[in-house]
């Protein structure tokens, strides 16, 4: 998948992520490898939200964590606003981590019990040297709390201290806090009560707009990726399956895979919902330790043919904006 546009802040080309398995005394033998993300290839532009979906183990968060370099990704090329991150050294890497943030997936874990709220979110100032004086930086902290919906004198309270969807706007505060372009949002709701979803998926979108951001925005729940979403790109086994528009994917899906999510999202019409197909795919997800010769779908496809284990299916663009990795379709 290239990029022609000159706008484009995240392009990806064949990324691999293989983590390898070890054995024998003090696990020195390399006997193989788990091969979490295997060739692929996107771009995000700048200011829009690209949704990443697909079931537990597809790849995603290995996806997401490989463009900050929290993992040395095996091959492959990512371009954070034409600069490799994969061959950085670490000077230029922390430099360039000013411009790419991460909310996690858990808010309870992910904060530091033993620093109060202010802590946490100020960190990030002081490792960046953002704040020359200690005025500066109580500012800064309570401007951030402010912005994510939290009152400033929550500043010197505990994580422990305060509710799922607080925590988590606290870990989007951090992630705010040194004026990123970049924000990689890994689940960053399905921890939380579904009412306290809709707050902090509503707050994202203000935040985007407010301060230009890009996300990555990584889940499973794929109506809340259509809610926030410009464009989708559907994960499996470590392959890109099908990239399109948002309203494109849910409204003319191609890949048999993308089809078999689809009619597992529930519909609140009871006519519809009795009417629509639904596919239920035999199997289960095959391991990432040995996985499918040729199109690593072909075990649970409900239209494969002998030619889909020969050879690996090239991501096309069938449409305009719309690539599907299918010798069918």
């Amino acid at each position: 998948m290239e990029a022609q546009q000159q706008d484009v802040l995240v392009d990806v080309h064949n990324l691999k992520m293989y983590f390898p398995v070890k054995s024998g005394v003090l696990f020195q033998k390399h006997v193989a490898d788990i091969k979490a993300v295997d060739d692929v290839s996107f771009f995000i532009r700048k200011g829009e939200t690209l949704g990443l979906v697909g079931e537990s183990g597809s790849g995603k968060t290995t996806i997401g964590r490989c463009i900050l370099r929290l993992y040395q990704p095996t091959s492959g090329e990512i371009l954070f606003d034409g600069q490799d991150v994969t061959k950085m050294k670490s000077g230029p890497l922390r430099r360039a981590r000013r411009g790419m943030q991460m909310i996690f997936q858990d808010p309870y874990s992910s904060l530091d019990p033993r620093q109060n709220c202010g802590s946490i979110i100020g960190e990030p100032l002081i490792i960046h040297k953002m704040v020359k004086s200690k005025a500066e930086y109580q500012e800064q902290i309570a401007d951030l709390l402010t912005v994510v919906g939290l009152n400033p004198y929550m500043g010197t309270r505990y994580p422990h201290e305060f509710s799922g969807g607080q925590r988590q706007r606290i870990g989007v505060a951090r992630s705010l806090a040194v004026r990123p372009s970049l924000i990689v949002a890994d689940e960053p709701v399905s921890a939380l009560d579904v009412s306290i979803q809709a707050q902090v998926i509503n707050l994202l979108e203000e935040l985007q707009e407010q301060f230009n951001l890009t996300y990555l925005f990584i889940a499973h729940d794929l109506s809340v990726v259509r809610h926030i979403s410009d464009r989708v790109a559907v994960m499996y086994l470590g392959h890109i399956m099908e990239v399109a528009g948002r309203d494109e994917l849910y409204e003319n899906p191609l890949h048999p895979y993308t089809k078999a999510l689809m009619s597992a999202v529930p519909i609140p019409d009871p006519i519809i919902e009795s009417q629509r197909e639904r596919i239920v795919l035999t199997g289960d997800i095959p391991s990432p330790l040995h996985p499918p010769s040729g199109c690593v779908f072909h075990t649970r496809c409900p239209i494969a043919i002998g030619e889909c284990e020969q050879g690996v299916p090239e991501l096309r663009e069938v449409a305009k904006e719309h690539w599907v990795a299918c010798i069918r379709v």
